[in-house]
């Protein structure tokens, strides 16, 4: 970049600009973290009790299986018709677009004739209820928890190229920049001065020189 006054304001203009950028992407870097520890948080205890549900859902599944066959265990669940309606309505953390999922409908308490069926089979119905309640909001949280991670990566990455970068290289040019016209004024000053002495030192000479 050319050392001119008029480069020296661009370039301190657009240095004043990327610091305020960093300042901004700083504190939204921070408030992601925060919102991600706690979300990260809850994520991994809800993740923790679905597994667990999960668990004893099929074991109970699996006595049924062993109590019926597997043939009127698949009957069984033949029967069970209803649908879950999911609904998923956006929201925004910090510009961070993410989901809000909730779910109406079910399966009934029991779908199926009681004469074919085994207190084992009611069992595990109960706990994939279980299950089905607690998977909108493990979605949510977990879909919530990855897009507010990629988007701190993101910034992270913006606040390392402005503060290491971006701000380094435009500090060092307004510094050359003012350098440069800081010698040039020295220059022209010393100059200034060197030709006001001569024109002091020709005056002196000519008021010595005797009149004709």
């Amino acid at each position: 970049m050319t050392p001119t006054r008029s480069n020296l304001m661009a370039a301190q203009k657009t240095l004043d600009f990327a610091r305020e950028g960093y300042d901004i992407l700083d504190k939204k870097r921070e408030v992601l973290l925060t919102e991600l520890i706690h979300i990260a948080h809850d994520a991994t205890q809800l993740q923790s009790v679905v597994w667990s549900l999960l668990a004893d859902a099929y074991r109970a599944l699996e006595e049924a299986r062993l109590a019926m066959g597997r043939e009127h265990l698949e009957w069984a669940a033949l029967s069970v018709n209803k649908t879950i309606r999911v609904t998923v309505t956006p929201r925004s953390v910090m510009g961070v677009p993410v989901p809000t999922v909730s779910a109406q409908g079910g399966p009934p308490e029991v779908s199926w004739g009681m004469g074919n069926t085994t207190v084992s089979l009611d069992e595990a119905a109960a706990r994939f209820r279980l299950v089905l309640d607690q998977v909108p909001q493990l979605a949510e949280t977990l879909t919530t928890a990855w897009r507010l991670a990629r988007d701190l990566q993101k910034t992270q990455r913006r606040v390392n190229a402005l503060q290491h970068v971006f701000i380094p290289q435009y500090e060092e040019t307004v510094a050359y920049i003012e350098g440069v016209l800081e010698e040039r004024e020295r220059e022209e000053l010393f100059r200034l001065k060197r030709v006001k002495s001569m024109h002091g030192v020709h005056y002196d000479e000519a008021r010595e020189q005797p009149s004709p």
